[in-house]
């Protein structure tokens, strides 16, 4: 179904075409027209199927832009969670000019306070810090009408229900309650009898995967090691047409300008650049004019490229639905496809809930040496010799040849358009990596995530690219503490553990 059947307005529809939106997922085309209603909605969804615009649009559409008071409030488990809802929320809601904030521990609290000022009507928040504000009178929920339990489950699990419950009782008991999780546990059931009013219920499957035509490897790193361990796969795969995903719109960008410096030809993609600049980087990238595209999972949402043919993801996702999503990008159409996934040590747990969900279980790839790299290179040269040669026009060159054989050894001569061809030693192209917060363990029960702090080493990279490619052409601190110990902490001291 297309986004303009579902009753939005004019300015939100062009947002939408904006994102690159195309049609609308299941979770939006059943959501959307309840939220618009004024109906109370229980989705049962994972990540990756498109339920923050299912209801961030119809939120945006209600939001009064001449009423400076918070609207609207969506509490999510991670700070990371939160963020990418803030900056979705707010490039849709760009047009109409409504004011979207984030709050969550680990940042600066008086920086947040200072952007309070200016009256977002839709406030995004971690559920620590958004008790945090209301205790501190920065966030004031009385005049909420509608309000987003997002990921509910996985709050559950964080031992969060204390302060959700908390916060609900701030708001208004005239409002519009909206919960979305992956599973349904007793607890969650509980919340949407006691806080929610007649709520529909809508259930989506997760994607289904044909594993059949990809093949799935996994590599073991740590953050600091995955983008030599990568360039060098790379060199010895030599794909024809790869997709590099990244968790961040700064490690996308990293990643492409790294790559580009190290004689690749690549480009990332995503959403805070514009329309016509991702709209030309996709073209590129369909025509074979770009052989490696980084970009984000809203980024590469919707894509339909045909000759994909390996997948990187650099960050492992947080689900197993977008996972699938992902390599769903290669395999297609009866090729043959790879994947290939890195892991740190405290993400396998991760990559066990994706094999569980694909019923696959990925093999382990042992990184390749800086030797096979080279000889990869050179294999790729050699390739890149051959077609060369058959090309008509190397005719009119024949006798500037005959001089340069009979003035130096053939060998040499060989030798040093290899050495052009395989560019550069990597040692002279340095590339940083700023290091991701890994994905905070997962754990079943009602603690909170215990989160380990990330390697916070700094990477500069010793590996070249390949001059084939140069010639075509936050998950939040969440320090875990048993629910019942809980009770011993004050508010202010656990502000920033979230």
């Amino acid at each position: 179904m297309k986004f303009s059947e579902l009753g939005l307005s004019q300015s939100l529809l062009k947002a939408i075409k904006r994102s690159g939106y195309e049609e609308a997922t299941p979770i939006q085309e059943q959501t959307i027209p309840m939220v618009l209603k004024g109906q109370d909605v229980i989705g049962q969804a994972q990540t990756g199927t498109g339920k923050t615009a299912a209801f961030g649009l119809p939120i945006i559409e209600h939001v009064d832009t001449d009423n400076p008071n918070i609207q609207a409030l969506i509490i999510s488990p991670t700070r990371e969670l939160a963020i990418q809802t803030q900056e979705e929320l707010y490039r849709l809601g760009k047009d109409k000019r409504v004011r979207v904030q984030v709050v969550y521990g680990g940042a600066d609290i008086r920086r947040q306070i200072k952007s309070l000022k200016h009256h977002p009507q839709i406030l995004v928040g971690t559920p620590g810090r958004l008790r945090d504000h209301i205790n501190r009178h920065t966030v004031k929920l009385g005049h909420i009408q509608t309000l987003v339990l997002d990921e509910a489950d996985e709050m559950l699990n964080m031992g969060f229900l204390e302060d959700i419950e908390a916060i609900i009782k701030e708001t208004p008991a005239e409002r519009q309650t909206l919960l979305f999780s992956a599973t349904m546990p007793p607890e969650i059931k509980r919340i949407g009898e006691q806080f929610m009013t007649n709520p529909e219920t809508v259930r989506i499957k997760a994607k289904e995967l044909t594993t059949d035509l990809v093949d799935q490897y996994y590599v073991r790193a740590r953050d600091y090691e995955k983008f030599d361990i990568m360039t060098r796969l790379i060199d010895v795969q030599d794909p024809d047409l790869t997709i590099v995903f990244g968790r961040t719109k700064r490690r996308v960008d990293e990643l492409s300008k790294g790559l580009i410096a190290r004689g690749y030809n690549a480009a990332g993609i995503h959403g805070d650049l514009t329309q016509d600049r991702r709209t030309k980087i996709m073209k590129k990238f369909k025509n074979g004019d770009l052989d490696i595209l980084v970009a984000t999972d809203v980024a590469a949402r919707g894509l339909d490229i045909s000759g994909v043919t390996h997948v990187y993801n650099y960050d492992i996702p947080s689900d197993p639905d977008s996972y699938v999503h992902r390599i769903g990008r290669t395999g297609r159409a009866g090729h043959h496809g790879t994947s290939l996934t890195f892991v740190t040590p405290n993400e396998m747990e991760y990559l066990h809930e994706i094999e569980k969900l694909t019923r696959v279980r990925m093999l382990p790839l042992k990184p390749p040496s800086a030797e096979e790299a080279f000889k990869g290179q050179v294999a790729s040269a050699f390739n890149d010799i051959d077609e060369l040669i058959a090309q008509d026009s190397t005719d009119r060159y024949k006798e500037a040849a005959e001089e340069l054989l009979e003035s130096h050894d053939a060998t040499d001569l060989v030798a040093a358009l290899l050495n052009d061809m395989t560019k550069e030693a990597a040692s002279e192209v340095p590339v940083k990596i700023t290091p991701e917060r890994p994905l905070p363990r997962r754990h079943h029960g009602s603690k909170r995530t215990d989160y380990h702090g990330g390697n916070h080493r700094h990477y500069n990279g010793n590996r070249r690219g390949n001059g084939r490619y140069r010639s075509r052409g936050h998950r939040g601190d969440n320090h875990g503490r048993s629910h019942s110990s809980r009770h011993a902490f004050n508010i202010r001291h656990r502000k920033d553990k979230e």
